[in-house]
């Protein structure tokens, strides 16, 4: 007999070896030597309350063994002579196209700007220690995309989009560890993630696809409304059938070379902002009710969401790391763009999140309107110039104690922090923008009241949080191909269809079966 059960245990009980088998015994009235087996199917913390409560979704096996096995197979087949599928890009949403094709029978080939996961690790070096960016090569271009050392949070809110589970456990396939399959926020890290990320490339090339970095694309050879054959950055030429692009949203050499085409783009609103660092003590105090101890030995490092309405427009957190660091996320020298990582254990000493505006392409941009699509895109370029020219030029990163921030007043000094090239105190408040400077001082206040503590002298504000998602969007039809162009397959982030990991991952998934017919 199988039995579906929700149980709510606390940290005493948590604690406890055998302390979810006790309570479900005692929840369903029979005795502990029945069940042969407990299958988690969500875990969740609810901290609302001083006293802390561990939430279950539970299938109880009472009497009868429980299987092993997950409920998907992956039927990959060798596709080494199969018909082609060009694949621009090896983010998520490339990566998991690439996959979907090896499904469907079709024969990936993916073109990656950047370099394998091991290599990319020295052009991170460089970028964290001597503070020179590889325009191809850094924590956005690359094997894995910007998820790969951008700490692998999976949450998703796009439940309608695709098969979630089949992302979890296809990752577990590859080397996740299966907590994914439980966690109510799941997250692998940015210290597991190239692994896993590795074992996916193996796998393509395993059944006979082909995966080829340091391949940029320059140029689509269009002809009849069809993209023909593709231009490479070593001066090859590739003739081509079909291509889904995906290339992500800071791949701007792609923008342009549509925009330069008269191919259709639109401006897509967006949002920036700034990253907030806090000890990470300060959060869990705050989230846990422990203020001036420790946290629970059971309990992970606490994290937050927070959200407000100023003047009509959102503020909100977005991408929060706890127990992580934050990164230099610039893709071309001349521009400072911060963004934030965990490692699995999420042990680091400092939490950290972007808060951002809403920047509306109708409403907000009308200085740029002679960009056209372009115009949020310019606005992003604008704002992060101005964090590499107020940083010091280099990839320091332009900062204020978040109550200066708020009052107005440059910072004497600064808090420790974890980004690695560095801070300089510069007066961010008058630097950034009316409309995003003024929302996010308001919006911080409002934080403080929600989360007593948060504001506070103690955590730094650190510029700029530039690269939410895509200010551009690439149109498709409802074959999810361009309205224009009718073999190209615009994907995930880069076309302004996904916001994560996962909603990367599900739209390549989309676009391979859209492309495979």
């Amino acid at each position: 007999m199988i039995k579906a059960l929700q149980l709510r245990i606390n940290l005493h009980e948590e604690a406890k070896p055998n302390g979810l088998l006790y309570k479900a015994a005692y929840d369903l009235d029979v005795k502990s030597s029945e069940i042969s087996g407990i299958k988690i199917l969500r875990k969740s913390i609810d901290a609302r309350k001083s006293k802390i409560m561990f939430n279950y979704k539970v299938e109880v096996y009472i009497n009868e063994p429980m299987p092993e096995t997950t409920a998907y197979t992956f039927d990959y087949k060798d596709v080494s002579e199969a018909k082609p599928i060009h694949i621009i890009g090896f983010g998520p949403a490339g990566m998991y196209a690439a996959l979907r094709c090896l499904e469907l029978g079709f024969k990936p080939i993916v073109l990656e700007r950047g370099k394998n996961v091991q290599d990319r690790r020295r052009d991170l070096k460089a970028i964290n220690q001597d503070h020179h960016v590889d325009e191809d090569s850094n924590y956005c271009f690359g094997e894995g995309g910007a998820g790969t050392y951008s700490d692998g949070k999976l949450y998703t809110r796009s439940l309608k989009r695709g098969d979630v589970r089949k992302i979890f456990e296809n990752l577990v396939f590859h080397g996740a560890t299966d907590q994914i399959l439980v966690d109510a926020h799941p997250h692998i890290g940015t210290n597991k993630l190239p692994k896993v990320v590795q074992n996916i490339r193996e796998t393509i090339l395993k059944f006979g696809g082909e995966v080829h970095f340091e391949t940029r694309v320059t140029n689509f050879n269009i002809k009849d409304n069809q993209i023909k054959s593709l231009s490479l950055k070593n001066g090859n030429e590739l003739d081509v059938e079909k291509v889904i692009l995906a290339t992500g949203h800071s791949a701007r050499d792609i923008y342009y070379l549509l925009h330069e085409k008269n191919i259709k783009l639109q401006a897509k609103s967006f949002a920036m902002g700034v990253r907030v660092e806090h000890p990470q003590q300060i959060i869990d105090g705050i989230q846990y009710h422990c203020k001036g101890e420790q946290r629970d030995e059971l309990l992970p490092a606490a994290s937050y969401s927070l959200v407000n309405q100023v003047n009509d427009r959102g503020v909100y957190s977005f991408c929060m790391c706890p127990g992580g660091f934050i990164v230099p996320a610039a893709t071309a020298n001349g521009e400072v763009v911060v963004n934030g990582m965990s490692p699995s254990k999420r042990n680091n000493e400092f939490a950290n999140s972007g808060i951002v505006v809403e920047i509306n392409s109708d409403r907000d941009l009308y200085k740029y309107e002679k960009h056209g699509a372009l115009k949020g895109l310019e606005y992003q370029k604008d704002l992060e110039r101005l964090a590499f020219t107020s940083g010091g030029r280099r990839q320091s990163a332009p900062a204020q104690r978040l109550t200066d921030f708020v009052e107005g007043k440059l910072s004497a000094d600064l808090n420790p922090t974890s980004y690695q090239p560095g801070l300089k105190s510069a007066p961010l408040h008058s630097l950034l923008p009316k409309l995003i400077g003024g929302s996010l001082r308001k919006g911080f206040k409002a934080f403080g009241e929600k989360m007593h503590g948060y504001y506070t002298s103690e955590a730094n504000v650190v510029g700029v949080e530039s690269r939410t998602s895509s200010p551009v969007n690439i149109p498709r039809n409802e074959n999810l191909e361009h309205p224009e162009i009718s073999n190209l397959f615009p994907c995930g982030e880069g076309g302004g269809y996904a916001g994560g990991i996962v909603s990367a991952a599900m739209d390549g998934e989309r676009c391979a079966e859209a492309a495979c017919v």
